[in-house]
């Protein structure tokens, strides 16, 4: 079972990667070509979250595994959305 501190640990990290790919996704869309690298980067955290995520998973007990299932899918979205719109 994953602690409450490893949780609240990685929930926090969860969001940071997400506000960061959602700023990343706002300059990418003012400055188009030019902030490539940091947009990259932003979906390499996403992804790179998301597989920490399903790791987490697999030690977490029901409760916990409904909170990685609704940030589960909040990573997911943001990824979507940036690969979609792109820039």
């Amino acid at each position: 079972m994953a602690t409450r501190q490893s949780m609240e640990e990685f929930l926090q990290k969860c969001e940071d990667t997400i506000r960061y790919a959602q700023e990343q996704f706002k300059q990418s869309s003012l400055q188009e070509q030019y902030n490539n690298e940091n947009y990259t980067s932003a979906l390499q955290g996403l992804e790179s979250t998301y597989n920490e995520l399903c790791d987490l998973a697999h030690s977490a007990n029901a409760q916990q595994r409904e909170q990685l299932h609704r940030m589960r899918l909040q990573l997911q979205q943001v990824q979507n959305n940036m690969i979609l719109e792109g820039h």
